[in-house]
């Protein structure tokens, strides 16, 4: 049989991947939808830049449209393209460390079971059947 000190080391990689994959997750929609807001971003420069500079062009406010220079918009849709860009960037580096952490996780407890496999046999008998 397996030891406790075994046995909660398992428990513990059990949980470090429960939480990693999570975050994981938390991550990559977050990803997601910072591309639909670089897209949304870009789209509305390209249909702006085609417009003649005299148009007026307005910006919406929760329920109100403010008339706004074309040139005020292209600014900020500008700002809202090159900060999608930057967070998309960081949020690819914290992706990248989860992944790690988690192939280093998933490689520990591989490593333990292989050290000793009848944790698996009393892991397995002490969970409840659903």
């Amino acid at each position: 049989m397996a030891d406790e000190g075994t046995r909660t080391a398992y428990v513990e990689l059990q949980g470090r991947m429960i939480e990693s994959t999570g975050k994981l997750k938390q991550v990559q929609n977050q990803m997601r939808n910072k591309e639909v807001e670089k897209k949304r971003a870009y789209l509305t420069l390209e249909e702006l830049h085609q417009l003649p500079d005299d148009t007026n062009t307005y910006k919406s406010v929760g329920k109100l449209f403010l008339l706004e220079p074309k040139s005020v918009l292209i600014n900020e849709h500008e700002l809202k393209l090159k900060d999608c860009e930057t967070t998309i960037a960081a949020l690819q580096t914290s992706k990248d460390y989860l992944e790690k952490q988690l192939t280093e996780v998933e490689n520990n407890l591989k490593e333990l079971l292989q050290q000793d496999p009848s944790i698996v046999r009393q892991i397995l008998m002490s969970t409840p059947a659903c």
